[in-house]
């Protein structure tokens, strides 16, 4: 395609675009007739900034049988409605924003709908549905001060709400990481995320019902810097990130009854661990971890974009290393799908660096050949405990620097790529402090969408056959 012919294709996507959201909005000022259509600079994370459209206007909701209007702002990415809105609050100097499950520091809303969109099922206004029955729960605004404000716009009786279970101390570090379970991973995992230093403390608790007990013992003789060794599951409370690397493998014969097995000793920690820290994200690292984390999923209440799992990060990064160290391609890649032989290989469709959107390349018969020889490059590296504890180490990082690194780990698939069954897979996600938001889907090749059917098949027939 020729640089003319390149322009007229980038005008025409602009005017399709803006198309979709003049349509878009009115749908929305059917239902919302406050929202209106602007355009604006958008400031991304790394300085650089694009005229966009936004979505602006104040949200009804109702909380304690009283009526308040939160303002909010919605930026329309160039790949919307594919891709969701960026989703902001817009407080006035009056208001201060309460840091909660849904909503981070700078006012950026982080909702379970932009974490599974899924275009043309999800439109705004369903997002705007679930923004106002989220804020019902937990209210994102408060008054700064007491005298003078609009009791109709303002929550001022509501700013030192907290959830349940939660306690708050003047000294409570800021950075608080939880692993539960011993063993070679439990102690890979400590001293992996010791070597980022990114932790004010650290905490390392041993499972009575685990398989993978030990090395706590060694950590109390030669104690560590902000490491608190523990049997009691209390001392997680208040944790950003816990880790979960228990396994209670057992004699059962069958692969089910040895799967049950973790089950059962997830019903008696899971619960407990999410009631005491109930913002935290939860990452799984125990066998299987697709399952387990779909397990973890259900007993904790915490909604998916907090409960993921190690899944296929750590081939990732190999897969990425590969193709740009040995096959010079200089652009990031994941392996998706079930941590198994059905494991597929998709590369971004960006190269490194690039100030674009980050999305998943379309599989193509250049690309797939490539890959291929890549993942074939990483197939006899194995899964040691210490390769998964610097894996997992990695992800924790991005979850506490909030630098929004893409990972492929495991996360509820339901809704990606025409995704039906509930079951989680590993897929990639931009992972921050406030949760995990996939990729959208893509187009696979006929051989890898049949593999990753393979694999949906296989987790969602395998969790109908256990005891939750």
């Amino acid at each position: 395609m020729d640089v003319s012919s390149e322009k007229k294709q980038r005008t025409l996507s602009k005017y399709i675009f803006r198309d979709v959201a003049i349509e878009e909005l009115h749908k929305v000022h059917q239902v919302y007739p406050e929202i209106k259509l602007l355009t604006g600079t958008y400031t991304f994370s790394d300085g650089t900034q694009k005229d966009l459209l936004k979505l602006i206007g104040n949200l009804p909701v109702t909380y304690e049988g009283r009526s308040y209007n939160f303002p909010i702002q919605l930026w329309l990415m160039d790949s919307f409605p594919v891709t969701p809105p960026i989703c902001l609050l817009r407080p006035t100097p009056n208001m201060a924003v309460r840091v909660g499950r849904h909503v981070d520091a700078q006012g950026r809303i982080y909702l379970p709908v932009l974490h599974n969109w899924d275009h043309p099922k999800s439109n705004v206004v369903l997002l705007m549905a679930e923004m106002i029955s989220k804020f019902e729960q937990e209210p994102p605004l408060s008054a700064k001060s007491s005298g003078g404000e609009d009791p109709e716009k303002l929550l001022a009786s509501i700013s030192n709400i907290q959830s349940e279970g939660e306690q708050r101390h003047h000294d409570q570090p800021v950075n608080k990481v939880s692993v539960i379970g011993g063993g070679d991973l439990g102690m890979a995992t400590i001293m992996s995320i010791l070597a980022k230093g990114i932790v004010d403390k650290l905490v390392f608790i041993d499972v009575a019902e685990s398989s993978t007990k030990g090395g706590s013992g060694d950590l109390e003789i030669f104690s560590l810097p902000k490491v608190e060794v523990s049997k009691d599951l209390s001392a997680s409370a208040g944790s950003r990130v816990i880790v979960v690397t228990a396994n209670a493998w057992s004699d059962e014969k069958s692969y089910v009854g040895v799967v049950q097995t973790n089950v059962d000793m997830y019903r008696g920690v899971i619960p407990t661990l999410a009631r005491l820290s109930p913002k935290a994200m939860m990452i799984i690292a125990s066998q299987p971890v697709d399952i387990m984390t779909h397990v973890a999923w259900r007993q904790s209440g915490l909604p998916p974009t907090h409960v993921i799992g190690a899944g296929c990060n750590l081939d990732s990064e190999r897969l990425s290393q590969v193709l740009n160290i040995s096959l010079n391609t200089h652009k990031q890649a994941w392996v998706i799908g079930e941590l198994s032989d059905s494991k597929v290989a998709v590369m971004s469709n960006i190269g490194l660096g690039s100030k674009l959107t980050m999305q998943i390349a379309p599989s193509s018969s250049a690309s797939k050949p490539l890959l291929e020889r890549a993942l074939d490059m990483t197939k006899h590296r194995g899964q040691r405990s210490w390769s998964v504890g610097l894996s997992l180490a990695d992800i924790i990082q991005t979850v506490l620097t909030g630098r929004s690194k893409v990972h492929s780990i495991s996360t509820l698939a339901q809704g990606w790529g025409g995704v039906v069954s509930e079951v989680f897979l590993s897929l990639p996600c931009i992972l921050g402090a406030n949760g995990s938001t996939r990729l959208a889907g893509t187009t696979l090749g006929s051989e890898d969408n049949a593999k990753l059917q393979r694999s949906i098949a296989s987790l969602a027939d395998l969790m109908t056959k256990l005891r939750l």
